[in-house]
């Protein structure tokens, strides 16, 4: 069995501030430490049921967190920005099953670590379908193009909770409860990996009941921005429509197509954020 593993960061039990997840900062050292150990908790549940075969995408930030060397299981790694997938580089169909590891919640989410919506300086909703949806409903459309099941959810109870809507049958893992948006009650780390083992293991156990992401034809996303100008720009992206002030609108039935402009959308938008 070949598994496709997209790691965040928030997610992770113990992370609870941004100084913890971004490259340069003191703390940046420990939450790797947390991080990598939480990744290969999930390859090793998963080589006990029998996958024998990992790809693992470094999804967050700058997408160097993981070093190539401290993964189990031979996995190969996918490092380093910018990627034309993003979160879901690296994955087609050869996969048969897709693991979401140390996600978080959307951005409006009321109690969830950490949450935003890929970029929380731009991003205020995204809706698929009319409904709210954070990053793992977002890379479900990459997974559904390519006809993988997601097979395997970590991060809080909000992460876990939204996952429903794109893997109802997915083995979900809670590793904190949020309390608000910088704080949260945590796992000890080797009780957070023993849960992600085990998980990862039923996950992989279960397969034969899981299937992929389905989405209702055509695919409606709305992507509501923090300010107008942020709307505007997206306008410069052929296929986009405006809805109102704040909100735009991408619509097609090929999905891929869907992600991709909605990467390009918030690539392009980054540039009027104020560093």
């Amino acid at each position: 069995m070949k598994l496709y593993l997209s790691t965040d960061f928030e997610g992770t039990s113990g992370i609870v501030a941004w100084e913890q997840i971004i490259e340069g900062n003191a703390e940046y050292e420990q939450g790797r430490r947390l991080l990598t150990a939480e990744v290969n908790a999930v390859i090793r549940g998963a080589l006990l049921a029998g996958a024998s075969e990992f790809v693992v995408n470094d999804a967050h930030h700058y997408m160097r967190n993981l070093h190539p060397q401290d993964l189990i299981g031979r996995a190969t790694l996918i490092t380093g920005k910018h990627k034309p997938l993003y979160m879901m580089e690296g994955l087609d169909s050869s996969f048969d099953g897709v693991c979401f590891v140390s996600y978080h919640g959307s951005i409006g989410a009321e109690r969830s670590v950490l949450s935003h919506t890929y970029n929380p300086a731009a991003i205020w909703e995204v809706r698929i379908n009319g409904t709210v949806v954070g990053e793992s409903g977002l890379n479900a459309l990459v997974a559904a193009h390519y006809q993988v099941p997601i097979i395997f959810v970590s991060g809080d109870a909000v992460t876990a909770q939204e996952a429903q809507f794109i893997a109802p049958a997915a083995e979900k893992v809670v590793v904190k409860e949020s309390i608000g948006r910088f704080a949260s009650v945590n796992l000890h780390p080797e009780v957070a990996c023993e849960r992600l083992r085990a998980g990862a293991e039923q996950a992989v156990r279960r397969f034969a009941e899981m299937r992929p992401p389905a989405f209702s034809l055509p695919v409606t996303v709305d992507i509501t921005f923090q300010v107008a100008d942020m709307a505007e720009m997206a306008l410069w992206i052929r296929g986009v429509e405006r809805v109102n002030g704040r909100t735009v609108r991408v619509l097609g039935e090929n999905l891929l197509d869907l992600y991709r402009t909605f990467v390009t959308i918030v690539t392009l938008t980054r540039s009027l954020v104020d560093r």
